[in-house]
């Protein structure tokens, strides 16, 4: 029988993009560093909001680059 072997998930990718409970790829907004301090309190909140991966593409690459991610979801169970 052949062994299995275990796919290395790349880091930076895993840690940028969640699954949702559904299976949609997740992705957080940017330019949350600096520059926060002239824009509005709803523009900032607005920044923290999760978007899905709409580009197909994208999604498919993401699940590539890490492929355990569906796994873990958006809000683990404790």
């Amino acid at each position: 029988m052949a062994k299995k072997y275990k796919l290395k998930t790349h880091k930076s990718t895993a840690k940028r993009f969640r699954m949702s409970a559904g299976g949609k790829v997740m992705r957080t907004k940017g330019g949350k560093t600096h520059f926060r301090r002239r824009r509005s309190q709803r523009a900032k909140q607005a920044l923290d909001k999760m978007l899905v991966v709409t580009n197909i593409s994208f999604a498919k690459r993401i699940k590539r680059l890490a492929p355990y991610m569906s796994q873990y979801k958006t809000h683990p169970p404790a």
